[in-house]
């Protein structure tokens, strides 16, 4: 029999155990606690010795399911649900990093995440360091002894810029560092980690995964990419737990005492959300590549960014890492900051809002919104421009979205 397709196989992913009324969708376990039929079962469960359910702040039903579906998708060998992608993210950084090391990363980061490193983890002793991704050259040049971990996002928001994420792959592993990147723009459907060399994966699955912005959730994907044995926070239990020692660190302790779970009705609406998703992402990214190609055409816009475009300094490595489909987020760009607000202001389908990935097409203009606590320099310096519009090209019909921004951008 020929391999099953993505959809196919999400949709056929097994439970743990079967549902004794042939339930066709997961229920939703609204408990706190399990129960179980003695005491040696109890403490077997506490020790680890036997797999069970005790507590759903470290594990519940509904939301191991999702889970499984998810490395039935990657094949991995261990995937963790988590309350956001920020969660995500934060719990990476707590169970493999220590106070000394440092994060290496582009300074076109996500700028929740730019917080995080700048005013959450500095404090404890992590800091982060800049570099342009996309130059070996550069990147090498800022490894030292205390890079641990090397931290990228496929593709940036806003600034779309695309590094060789295999090639960066090589060189980290070359210096026993961490690979860890931010996959939310392109989800497994469209981007396989594992074969570009990355260690953990991280995403927002409140993006593309949950399905019409339903719910807030986070992946950490572990691809077993990565000898632990090079990593301080985990090499001890490397012995034990062999490729495993990561996700035993993550889930017995980070993951249980920090508490960023997901909820289970989350995990619900999330793994419905995957049975749509490649139909979903196919509509988005189709939707965003013809825009991108009208609006650079169009005399009222002075730029437009977007990887698919032949224009964009990243269209060769998006098309090779992402198998023709980055994304479906673009940027493009007016006279003025009045000009980007007049603008959005016409807009009657398009919803001006600050989520990405949703079904609905969403504008937002970052200069005045996202980046807004950033010193004006600084915002520049990152790319982000007074006349920028932010764009998330959702599922609507084409011709909708078009007549909605010609209409908007006419006046």
């Amino acid at each position: 029999m020929n391999p099953k397709g993505f959809t196919t196989r999400v949709l056929n992913v097994p439970y743990s155990k079967g549902d004794p009324y042939g339930a066709l969708q997961m229920p939703v376990y609204f408990s706190n606690a399990f129960e179980f039929s003695n005491a040696d079962d109890l403490s077997a469960a506490f020790m680890g010795t036997k797999p069970a359910h005790v507590y759903s702040r470290s594990s519940n039903p509904t939301v191991e399911y999702f889970e499984l579906r998810i490395k039935d998708m990657t094949g991995a060998p261990s995937v963790t649900a988590c309350a956001s992608g920020m969660a995500a993210i934060s719990n990476v950084i707590m169970t493999t990093l220590a106070a000394g090391d440092t994060i290496l990363t582009t300074r076109y980061l996500f700028g929740n995440t730019v917080s995080l490193l700048e005013s959450t983890f500095a404090p404890f002793g992590v800091q982060f360091r800049a570099a342009d991704l996309t130059s070996l050259a550069d990147v090498e040049s800022k490894i030292d002894s205390t890079v641990k971990m090397l931290f990228l996002e496929t593709i940036t928001n806003p600034q779309m810029e695309v590094a060789d994420i295999r090639a960066l792959a090589e060189l980290a592993h070359r210096y026993n560092i961490l690979l860890v990147a931010d996959t939310t723009l392109t989800p497994p459907y469209v981007f396989d980690a594992k074969s570009h060399g990355v260690d953990l994966e991280v995403f927002s699955t409140t993006k593309f995964v949950s399905g019409g912005g339903t719910s807030v959730g986070g992946l950490i994907i572990d691809h077993g990419n990565f000898d632990w044995t090079k990593n301080q926070r985990i090499a001890a239990l490397v012995e034990k737990h062999g490729q495993l020692a990561f996700q035993v660190k993550l889930r017995k302790e980070v993951y249980r005492n920090i508490g960023a779970c997901l909820s289970p009705m989350n995990a619900f609406l999330q793994t419905v959300g995957l049975e749509t998703l490649a139909l979903r992402m196919d509509r988005s990214v189709n939707n965003a590549q013809k825009l991108s190609a009208w609006l650079q055409g169009h005399p009222r816009v002075s730029a437009v960014n977007y990887p698919w475009l032949a224009s964009s300094p990243f269209y060769e490595v998006a098309r090779r890492q992402f198998g023709g489909k980055p994304g479906a987020l673009l940027t493009f760009d007016v006279a003025s900051a009045s000009e980007c607000v007049a603008v959005m202001d016409r807009l009657q389908v398009i919803r001006r809002a600050t989520n990405l990935n949703d079904n609905k097409s969403l504008a937002i203009h970052p200069f005045h919104t996202i980046y807004s606590e950033f010193p004006p320099e600084k915002r520049r310096a990152i790319g982000i421009r007074e006349g920028m519009i932010r764009l998330s090209v959702g599922i609507e019909d084409f011709e909708d979205l078009q007549a909605d921004l010609e209409q908007a951008l006419a006046g």
